[in-house]
Formats: C-alpha cells, structure tokens, sequence
C-alpha cells in the first residue's frame, strides 16, 4: 500500500501520543547533531552539509515513509562511496549522483520491489558493512591522535604505512580529549539511555579544550565559522557523460539506502509489533535524497541507531522524526555558530564507536562457520570493499552469490530413468497412484523422472540424463511430480526434448505437471504440441495412455486411484 505512515497514524492521533513524540523527537535530534556533523565531515564536505541532510532529508522519509518510528538523515555506510565521488567527480558529481540514486529507489517503490531487497545475501550485507566499518576507522585515527597528516591517501592499504610513519607524532592534548570522548560515549552509555552519551562527549570534551586551553584542532580551525542559514537552492552541471559514469556509485547508493532503510525498519517493527511499508519507505528514501542535494545534502536513508533511539524514548508515530528534524533545524538556526567550537578529536571518537558498532564483528566471526560458499562471498565482499571500491564489492557479490545459488539448486535438481521396480528389495516409498512400486512398465516405454526445479542450472543434467534414449523406446513418460518451478531454459530444454522423441518416433507423455510448470508450459504452447492427450495427472494414467499407444489394454483405475494426484 502506497500510503505514508503518516496519514495512516494521524487518524488516531491524540495528546498523549504528541507529548511522547515530541519529547523523543527533541531527544533524537540532540542525538543526531553530532553524528550529523561528523558523517558530514567524514565524507569529505562540511559540517553544514551534514546537518542540512539531517533535516531536509529527515524531514522528508519521517513525512512520506512507510515505518511508524523511522529516523532518516546521512549514515556511515555512505561516507566511503560519498568520499570517493567527491575525490573524483567533485561535489558536482555527488549531487547528480544522489538524484539518480532517489530516482532508482522512487522507481524501485512504485514497481514493488521493496519485499525483494530482503533477498540479497547476508554474507553481502555483512562483508560490506564490516569493510565499511573498518575503512571509516581507519580514516579517523589521524584526527583522533592529532597526526595532523595534511594528505591522507584515500585508499586504505596506502593509509597503513602513513600512519605508521607518523605515528610518533602524536599530539598529547589531543590523545587526552579523545581519551576522555571515548571513555565517556562508551561507559557512559552502558548506565545512561535516555540521555546520549554521545552528545554529553560532546559537551564535556568542547568544555575540557576551552577550560584548559588545551592546543587542539576544531571544527572552526579546520572549515572555518558554520553558517547559520539554509542554504540556496543550486543545480549541478548536468552532462551525459557524468551521468554515464555516475550510473554504478548510483546504484550503489541506491542499494544501500534501500537496505540500510528496510533493516532499520524490520528492527523497528520487531521493537514495536508493528509491520512497515516497504515500498513505501523506497520511495520516501528516494524523494529525499531526490531534494537535499538542492540544497547541499549527501545521501541519506533510514538510521537504525537513530531508529532505535527514538523508539526507546517513547517515539510513537513519524511526528517524532518531524520533531527531530525541526529542532536540528533550530540548532543550525540559532546555534550553528557555536558548533565550531567542537574538537575533531571528539568527533573522531564518536565516529570510533560507530565504525566498531558497525563492524559485527561478532557476526563476522560467525558466518566464517557457515558453508564455504557463504564464506567466499563474505570474505570476497569484505575484501574488496576494503581494498577496491564499495560499487564492485556488492556487484562481484551479488553476482558471485547468484552463481553460488544457481550452483547449489542445480546440485538439488536430479534427473534420472526409474528403475525401482525392477528391485523387490526397495521398499515402496508410496502408494496408489503416485507410486511407481509393482507397476506394470510394458516393453518399449521408459520412465524417467525429474526432483527439483528445472531451470537453466538443471538444464545440462536432463540432457546427460537422456543422452542414452535409443530407437526401441515407443513411449517415453517423464515424471514432473516433484518439479516445483520451471524457467524459459526448462522449457526450452523441454521443448527440443520432444523434438528429439518425435525424431525417434517416440511419444512423450508428461506426468504430475504442477501449476507453475503447467502454465508456464501452456503460455510457451508446449502443451500444444505435445498434446492434450500426452498431459496427465499421476503415473497410472500415463502408464494407460502409454498403453493406448501400443494397443495394449489399459488397467483398471479404481475410484480411490482416479481421485490421486501426483504431489
């Protein structure tokens, strides 16, 4: 249903679920201003340009989107693709390719398509997420130690021996504040959940520089003084050639926004009993990150912290995210100008503690247990997220893990000529007339069967399975009782199968078709060809047309036989 949550939520709405939405909305906006912040900087634009996106872009996915307590606004799965756009293609570059990409996510919403993000692979999720985490760790040693490093490599391996070269320069003051940052976001937060510890970091390490004039880099130092307006509305120089070259990092961040956003909302749900709208929440995703570039925003999509944050603080209905945005607003309004006096060390701690709670480590360390093949999507996602570039980790594993599926139903799907009741000593595995066991297979007609899905994976066994079908079969049954699913490859495969038997001069006879496969088949007007006559529900009637065609006479069904379908 294509209906904000907003609407739907409004019907209802009274008093008390104000005073809790706002209360929670006041408390997640201070919850965001750091985090808005330093994912601005982090991502290589300024502050401004991350509080921006916090409210235009917050603003937006809590109005039109599909989760009751979602929280929109910039994330860390996007500071390493928005850092790598901007080295390469400008700022420019980043505004048309997050258009495109809210223009990939609004698509994606009204085709529907918001139930099949939750088909991608967790070791995909996971080896990214986890690469990202690292890389923004990384990133944030230099300011969380003072290296004052001016040109940090972008890529992660030539960072390493930078850092280890410089390491020695640390600055004491700055080594201090973090200390103190970290210590508090960490332990504080253990004991605190209604008020962050993230913003109480904030305050107590702004407050211990200016107290003890201690000689650290600040937000104003690096960038300058933040403005306190909202910015006007600009366009980006459009060519076709950027857009060319801009498809891939869209895709990409239209992927993770679309994942990021629909987790964020699946934990939501679990938290409160409630259900989302999936393809609701794309298309709010999509117009938002569609208007913030205007306005200087980068991409932005649903944030589970934030999320999670907002539905402990008793945040009930997207009003609470309205009242998120709005006071981030008043913050960039009224105090924006007192923002530069935040330390980047502080924001580098907090940005520590994201990327580590972003790791999974924990569940990293799990899935290297699973199946080798989910190993090798993980570690080869984890790698080249690491190593390369975000936009080729999630297209190498997704198509390696489409591979590695294809591989492993092909392996499941089984084709071979039925024997059993040639053997007195195996014990039937069914009875009537779904059972092969006893019955009477005159000379001349084969049987063969087909247990899994038939698709293109499956389609290389068939053919070696019937390689063998010589001219002294008259009839040839094959059993599809147990073929769940069949593709245009299956029926292709099908369909030059019964050319071959015509050739042979011999009569295929379908058994046990199922409704996929059935109507796949009649669309592809296979079952013309074959013929009504050769299309039969369960093994006996196939037996009997079989004997039809030798002039042999047919069996009895009984009653009871007559009612069995082939399952």
């Amino acid at each position: 249903m294509l209906v904000p949550k907003l609407f739907t939520t409004l019907k209802t709405y009274n008093k008390n679920l104000f005073y809790s939405d706002v209360t929670s909305g006041v408390i997640v906006g201070i919850v965001a201003l750091p985090l808005a912040i330093a994912f601005g900087i982090a991502s290589g634009v300024s502050p401004n340009n991350g509080l921006i996106t916090a409210v235009i872009a917050g603003f937006i996915i809590s109005a039109l989107g599909g989760s009751r307590v979602q929280i929109g606004g910039p994330t860390g799965a996007f500071i390493v693709i928005v850092y790598g756009i901007i080295q390469k293609y400008g700022i420019d570059g980043l505004m048309i390719a997050t258009i495109m990409a809210g223009i990939i996510l609004v698509f994606m919403g009204f085709m529907r398509l918001g139930t099949l993000i939750k088909f991608i692979p967790l070791p995909i999720i996971t080896g990214f997420t986890s690469g990202i985490a690292l890389i923004i760790f990384t990133t944030q040693i230099n300011d969380l130690l003072g290296l004052k490093i001016v040109n940090l490599p972008s890529e992660f391996l030539s960072k390493i021996p930078v850092y280890i070269n410089n390491i020695t320069a640390f600055n004491t003051d700055t080594v201090i504040v973090s200390a103190i940052s970290l210590f508090t976001i960490i332990f504080l937060g253990r004991f605190m959940q209604k008020i962050p510890s993230t913003f109480i970091a904030l305050i107590l390490g702004t407050v211990v520089v200016y107290v003890f004039g201690l000689e650290v880099d600040t937000i104003s130092t690096r960038f300058g003084q933040l403005t306190s307006s909202i910015p006007s509305v600009r366009m980006p120089e459009i060519s076709f050639d950027i857009i060319y070259n801009l498809a891939g990092p869209a895709f990409t961040i239209a992927m993770l926004g679309a994942v990021e956003s629909l987790l964020s909302a699946v934990v939501a749900d679990g938290m409160i009993g409630g259900k989302h709208r999936s393809n609701m929440e794309l298309i709010a995703n999509g117009a938002a990150n569609i208007v913030a570039p205007f306005f200087g925003g980068i991409p932005a999509t649903g944030a589970i912290a934030r999320t999670v944050t907002n539905i402990r603080n008793g945040g009930k209905t997207p009003v609470a995210g309205i009242t998120h945005s709005v006071v981030l607003l008043l913050i960039l309004l009224f105090f924006g100008q007192y923002a530069g006096m935040i330390p980047m060390c502080v924001l580098a701690s907090i940005l520590m503690v994201v990327a580590y709670n972003m790791s999974e480590w924990r569940e990293f360390k799990a899935q290297l247990k699973m199946p080798r093949s989910d190993v090798a999507v993980l570690v080869t996602t984890f790698l080249l997220t690491v190593i390369f570039d975000l936009t080729v980790a999630i297209e190498v594993g997704i198509v390696l893990s489409a591979m590695l599926f294809m591989r492993r139903m092909a392996a499941v799907t089984n084709v071979g000529v039925i024997s059993r009741e040639l053997d007195d000593r195996v014990e039937p595995e069914e009875t009537g007339a779904n059972s092969i066991q006893g019955k009477n297979i005159p000379k001349g007609v084969l049987i063969f069967e087909i247990d899994g899905p038939f698709f293109f994976g499956a389609a290389s066994k068939f053919k070696d399975a019937i390689r063998f079908v010589g001219k002294t079969t008259k009839v040839l049954i094959l059993r599809l009782r147990k073929v769940p699913a069949i593709d245009s490859t299956g029926i292709a495969t099908l369909e030059d199968f019964y050319y071959d038997c015509k050739k042979r001069n011999t009569v295929l006879i379908l058994s046990g078709l199922h409704a996929q496969p059935m109507f796949a088949c009649e669309r592809a007007g296979l079952l013309d060809k074959i013929g009504e006559t050769n299309i039969r529900g369960n093994i006996d009637d196939g037996l009997n047309r079989a004997r039809e065609i030798l002039g042999l006479p047919t069996e009895e069904i009984t009653a009871e036989k007559e009612s069995s379908v082939e399952k």
